[in-house]
């Protein structure tokens, strides 16, 4: 294209907005087609804005899903746009390879302040890039090969990730993969302590979180984790791609037990939801290891790593967090969801379990007692594990246009991450539409048992 030419994405997202699902089915994944289509998610977003998404016709929906994580800050932050805008409009001399980043060194230096026990900063593109750096740094450091990671852990999809991924539905049909790979049961410091005991491990990595599930941490946890690895000479790396920069209300969710890792794993909110980017913050000893000599100063890094739109939007992404209190924000909203949450339990016995910190919240479903619930619910575990959950996320979109899903395959979850900029009304708005949906829930024969009548058809028919 010449200086003169000018390409309008707004025009050609409309002109092909009706086309996506086509689109998709053509030339990318199908069975996510068949899966929206299936679950009624087909409804056509169109715009996003803070924690709200809108559909084609205007409708309103509360997004509970946030991206997995990633608009921490809500969609389309005005003060994050200016910041990438600001990039555009300035001509700067971005990814000179033969030169270092201001923007980098301003990140660096803004993320290791939150961390202060942290010297060095290594930036990629994604949360999986960060895995596989830190896994790659805990070897060259130690000179170990072992990695112990735990069940029911998720770090990424890539290779070295999965081998680090403790759900084998994500590992089955991609084996082999990396070698001298542990795993041990989260909350378990026994077998943590006798998967170290050979002294040939790297790095323990783990999140303080599971976000599959979310699983929390017992008491004495993670900070009998930290000293074990000590004892052993062992690398913790918290994994925080999902629990950081406030998701849990404290900037990092290892803060709530007190513990300094090794490593920790940014990602996800870094982005402010514009441009990908991950950290893997560490000590200076580790880094040194890795960058050891001037022949190794590029011995690990990315293309597109340090790039100035992605260094700009992770820099605007910490000063909202800072301007606005979000992270105060997400502990108070979170606190609040929690209570009005927790009383489902009582209230309903198909709700075994409310949990979480901050705005990371599971509500965990389980067999009921009475008979006729009992019945129903065995029909539908027998044909999908897990499968109830449908039954309540299905519904609070359809009725209530909340968007969440099942915290992972098989899981008897329900996931909530929002952004951690939602309100009072907000809490409300999920109060009340889980409160309605549940109460459905239990009532046999009905509405929301028909529905999973449905699902399973659908679920047993072959793909023509």
């Amino acid at each position: 294209m010449n200086k003169g030419t000018t390409f309008d994405v707004a025009t050609l997202f409309a002109t092909y907005e009706a086309d996506r699902f086509s689109l998709h089915t053509r030339y990318l994944n199908e069975q996510m087609v068949r899966v929206l289509r299936t679950i009624g998610y087909d409804v056509g977003f169109c715009k996003g804005r803070g924690q709200y998404l809108y559909d084609r016709e205007g409708t309103r929906y509360l997004d509970l899903l946030s991206g997995f994580g990633t608009f921490a800050v809500g969609r389309n932050h005005p003060a994050i746009r200016e910041a990438l805008k600001s990039v555009l409009d300035s001509d700067f001399p971005n990814l000179v390879q033969m030169d270092v980043s201001a923007l980098a060194g301003v990140l660096a230096q803004r993320l290791l302040a939150h961390v202060p026990y942290l010297e060095k900063a290594f930036f990629a593109n994604s949360g999986a890039e960060a895995v596989e750096a830190a896994i790659k740094f805990a070897r060259a450091a130690t000179g170990r090969p072992g990695l112990v990671y735990c069940d029911h852990a998720f770090h990424g999809l890539t290779n070295g990730a999965l081998s680090l991924n403790g759900n084998d539905v994500f590992r089955r049909g991609f084996e082999p993969l990396l070698p001298d790979c542990v795993r041990i049961p989260f909350n378990d410091l026994a077998a943590l302590e006798r998967a170290l005991a050979s002294r040939k491990v790297a790095a323990f990595m783990v999140e303080p979180i599971q976000g599959k599930g979310v699983v929390l941490p017992h008491d004495g946890y993670l900070e009998g984790a930290a000293r074990l690895c000590r004892r052993y000479e062992t690398l913790l790396i918290v994994d925080e791609i999902q629990t950081g920069l406030g998701r849990t209300g404290k900037f990092l969710a290892c803060e709530h037990w007190n513990v300094e890792p090794d490593m920790v794993l940014l990602a996800k909110a870094l982005s402010g939801g514009h441009v990908p980017v991950s950290a893997v913050l560490t000590r200076k000893w580790v880094f040194d290891k890795v960058f050891s000599r001037m022949d190794r100063a590029v011995i690990h890094g990315s293309t597109f790593a340090k790039n100035d739109l992605a260094m700009a939007a992770g820099i605007a992404t910490l000063e909202v967090l800072k301007a606005e209190r979000v992270v105060e924000n997400a502990a108070r909203t979170g606190a609040r969801l929690l209570r009005g949450l927790t009383r489902l339990v009582q209230q309903y016995e198909l709700v075994k379990d409310v949990r979480g910190k901050g705005l990371l919240i599971g509500v965990e479903f389980g067999s009921p007692s009475s008979l006729k619930l009992k019945a129903s619910w065995n029909v539908l575990e027998t044909a999908s594990k897990g499968l109830f959950c449908q039954l309540i996320t299905i519904p609070l979109f359809k009725e209530h246009k909340i968007l969440t899903q099942v915290a992972g395959l098989g899981s008897h979850t329900v996931k909530l991450i929002p952004s951690l900029t939602i309100d009072d009304s907000d809490c409300a708005w999920i109060e009340e539409a889980l409160d309605d949906v549940i109460a459905g829930s239990h009532r046999v024969p009905g509405a929301v048992w028909s529905l999973g009548k449905t699902l399973i058809d659908h679920a047993m028919r072959p793909h023509a």
